[in-house]
Formats: structure tokens, sequence, C-alpha cells
């Protein structure tokens, strides 16, 4: 999947991938075997996962990237792969301080579902590939949704949100190849913004009446989802009740 968009004898410093990271992860993790680089047992292999990147949690890559390699070779390459459904925009701002001055052999590889979530500085300072897949499971209930009444949609919502918000898992510093079968959970405000993603698909392709009012408050609403602290259930219900 990723092969015929990364160059092995040349990679960029930083790359932003916007996709599935359960189907990018297994591709970048073959393709960096192939560059002899082990995704186990190495202390300068860092797989990240979160559901949002904070300001810490960038301070702390700073830290980490500003480190010697702890490789014997003068050609060992440092990767770090940041896999999260947001990133909050003061913890960019730290990352385009780390990409201004990139060092040789230090690679980031950014993973998120939609790249809207990035300033436009971060954009251009990253190489940019979309591997976006169909969304066919999620445009179904989508667009079962739309046809429900207002309480069942209320309803849908409720059970949509489940869950404690901003929920977040990270992988030892040293990373794990993904397990096959393996779900990792996903938080109440990345559900809800991957449910947005299919409804605006459904909604934009259909003849509803005030779809164009639909989606300016589904653009609003996935804006407000990316700030901390926003409630996920309250903001998905305007959606339910605009329909």
């Amino acid at each position: 999947m990723l092969k015929k968009y990364l160059n092995k004898e040349n990679l960029h410093h930083a790359y932003l991938i916007e996709g599935n990271k359960d189907e990018i992860l297994p591709s970048l993790f073959s393709i960096l075997e192939e560059l002899k680089v082990k995704t186990s047992a190495n202390p300068d292999f860092y797989n990240i996962s979160l559901d949002t990147f904070k300001m810490d949690d960038a301070e702390n890559l700073k830290s980490s990237a500003n480190q010697k390699s702890f490789g014997d070779k003068k050609d060992t390459k440092r990767i770090f792969i940041i896999s999260a459904n947001n990133f909050l925009h003061n913890a960019q701002n730290t990352l385009l301080k780390i990409f201004e001055e990139p060092k040789i052999d230090t690679h980031f590889f950014l993973i998120t579902p939609d790249k809207e979530v990035f300033l436009p500085t971060i954009i251009s300072r990253t190489y940019f590939i979309s591997i976006k897949s169909e969304t066919g499971d999620e445009t179904k209930e989508a667009d079962k949704f739309i046809k429900m009444n207002l309480s069942a949609r209320l309803e849908y919502i409720k059970d949509l949100v489940k869950g404690k918000d901003d929920e977040e898992t990270t992988t030892p510093p040293e990373g794990t190849p993904p397990q096959k079968g393996g779900e990792e959970s996903e938080s109440p405000r990345a559900k809800a913004l991957k449910f947005l993603s299919a409804l605006e698909i459904v909604v934009s392709k259909s003849e509803y009446k005030n779809k164009v009012e639909v989606v300016d408050q589904i653009f609003k609403v996935r804006e407000y989802l990316r700030q901390p602290g926003s409630s996920t259930k309250m903001l998905m219900e305007s959606v339910a009740i605009l329909l």
C-alpha cells in the first residue's frame, strides 16, 4: 500500500499519512523491516498511539528526538511513528520546531484519519500521503441514521458516544508490531469524527432538502470536537436535531 509512495533510498524526514492506521501500520512496518529497521526491542524505534496528541506528548517527543542514536552505526535510523485521531494546535507548533531543523537519519511518520486536523504549516513541511479506504459500513449506518426519527437518532448518538472522551494508549518506546486480530478501543470522540465523515458523504450525495445547512453544521461540529473539553454527546445531538 505505502511502497509506491516511499522512496526507500531517500526517506523524507517527515511524512503525514491520512487513512486508517490499522491498514497503514502493517504496511509501514514491512517497509521499515526491509530497510533493516528493527520494529521491536529497538530503542531507536518509537511507535506511539494516542487518541489526542497533546502538548506534553509533543514535548516528550521533542526530548526523545534530540537524544543521540543508541545504534553503533553512523547511518542508524531513528524512527518515530505517531498515530492519533487529533493533534492539538499547540502540540503541532512544537512539531513544527522539530521539523524545521531535521536531523540526519531521523524520520517521523504522522498517521491520522483526517488531514484537516493539521495546520497548513505542518502539511507544507511534511510529505503528504492519502490512503483513505472506503467507509462502506459507516455510510450504511449514516444512511439509516438519516431515516430515523429524532428520538431514535438521539438514542443512536447516546450509544455511539458511550465511554470516556480522550482515552489514549501508548506503546512502549521500542514499539511492537500490530497484533493480528487485535483491536484498539476508540474513544467516543474518535467514533464521532468517523461517523461524521460518513454522514457528510451520505448527505452530500443525497437530495436531502437542507443538506447545505447540515453539511455546514457537520463541519462546525467537527471543528469543536477537535477542541479539548468539548462535549461529544451534545455536539453530535445538535446534528441529530438539525436533521
